[in-house]
């Protein structure tokens, strides 16, 4: 096997740093390695060089006179060449090295910051966990804040987020405020001090789709993303709360399913339908949860089959329909249909009526030319006549001399 040969050094500088600047050819037949320093910008050949004594095959028309010798070294290029242009070549590469090594320096030190400031960001998740904050609160405090670290905002740096924060544009006032939120529990965990920007959300009410396009989207969406739809559609359950929904929880002989509440709701017991019952058992039972992917992948299915049927049936309404869309059209579909504002409460599980008044105002708004306050109206006096009035849908309205009167929207 053939050793490699040692790199000479500069005759001038003494520096190993050399570029390999060609091949000459000798009057013996020989070639030879040319050097150029990268320090100061002499050119010399291989002082190691041995040449032949003579030719075993010399070329055919090989002018020996005109060939250079292997003795010739230094800077002894040809008079069309400018040693002294060569020379600002070879330090202007010694500078772009330079250069190159400090901004590989400078690199190297951000990735130092940015482990650093993922580090803390870690041990903040871990102090929150221990206060015990919800683990999907906790995932979603982290996934905010690695997403301004990967932005390149440096979180040690309360200006560099007001910064980053102003400069965000396509952000809503109410995201915005989130991120403020998050931040300002990280800042006050590490001991920073700061003066939180003030973003005030501009109050919207939310988008309620007609079941029609909600069916579509269902019908576009595959085995499981569909059922988990319907799911929402007739429990009006939060995502999150069907996300973590198991199979001991449904109650198939009595067509009901149980929810155990997220955001401090109450629990509740909800009814389902046939068809929905059918769904489920359709659906592989090979893991204690009812639904085995994470809530991120599912909502990552969900805005996939969304954007294809938006674009196939050309209606971009079916763009605003998010899974709590579905919740605020259960809501304001039962108001509708039972005109019971404690019933949709117990429903959504909300601890304060407050929160379900809205349901009111969306209901006038969105039904105001199909609402009809002409009632058919019954009146019992025995239970045999209370109980058939109640099993066709008439609600007990008052009792008079001795009458009970009910009536039922015509």
């Amino acid at each position: 096997m053939k050793t490699a040969e040692p790199t000479p050094t500069c005759p001038q500088c003494g520096t190993n740093k050399l570029y390999k600047d060609g091949l000459r050819y000798l009057a013996d037949g020989t070639t030879v390695q040319r050097w150029l320093c990268r320090n100061c910008g002499y050119r010399f050949t291989d002082p190691n060089h041995k040449r032949r004594s003579k030719w075993k095959n010399p070329p055919f028309n090989l002018n020996l006179q005109n060939c250079l010798n292997n003795n010739c070294q230094g800077n002894d290029d040809p008079e069309w060449r400018d040693p002294t242009s060569l020379g600002r070549l070879v330090q202007t590469l010694a500078t772009v090295e330079k250069e190159d090594k400090e901004k590989s320096g400078q690199a190297g030190a951000a990735k130092t910051e940015k482990a650093d400031i993922r580090g803390k960001i870690v041990e903040y998740l871990w102090y929150l966990k221990k206060k015990g904050l919800k683990e999907t609160s906790v995932n979603d405090y982290g996934y905010k804040l690695g997403k301004l670290v990967e932005a390149g905002v440096n979180l040690l740096n309360p200006e560099d987020v007001k910064e980053y924060l102003a400069k965000r544009n396509d952000w809503s006032q109410r995201t915005k405020a989130t991120i403020v939120v998050i931040y300002d529990g990280f800042a006050r965990w590490l001991g920073l001090a700061w003066d939180p920007p003030c973003y005030k959300p501009v109050r919207k009410y939310p988008y309620i789709p007609t079941e029609e396009e909600i069916n579509q989207l269902i019908a576009a969406s595959g085995k499981k993303l569909a059922t988990f739809l319907q799911l929402l559609k007739e429990t009006g359950m939060r995502c999150g709360e069907a996300a973590n929904l198991k199979w001991a929880d449904i109650d198939f002989a009595r067509k009901c399913v149980k929810i155990t509440p997220e955001k401090g709701s109450d629990p509740r017991i909800l009814p389902m339908s046939d068809y929905l019952i059918g769904m489920l058992n359709n659906l592989p039972r090979k893991s204690e949860k009812v639904f085995k992917a994470s809530l991120t992948s599912i909502k990552t299915n969900f805005f996939i089959a969304r954007k294809k049927i938006a674009r196939k049936l050309n209606n971009p309404r079916l763009m605003e329909i998010s899974f709590h869309t579905l919740r605020h059209w259960k809501a304001t579909t039962e108001y509708h249909r039972t005109k019971d504002i404690i019933y949709v409460q117990q429903l959504l599980g909300h601890r304060d009526i407050k929160s379900t008044m809205l349901y009111i105002y969306l209901e006038k708004q969105l039904f105001q030319s199909t609402n009809n306050d002409s009632f058919h109206v019954r009146v019992a006096k025995t239970p045999e006549e209370i109980k058939a009035l109640l099993e066709v849908g008439f609600e007990y309205v008052l009792e008079k001399d001795g009458l009970l009167f009910f009536r039922k929207r015509k």
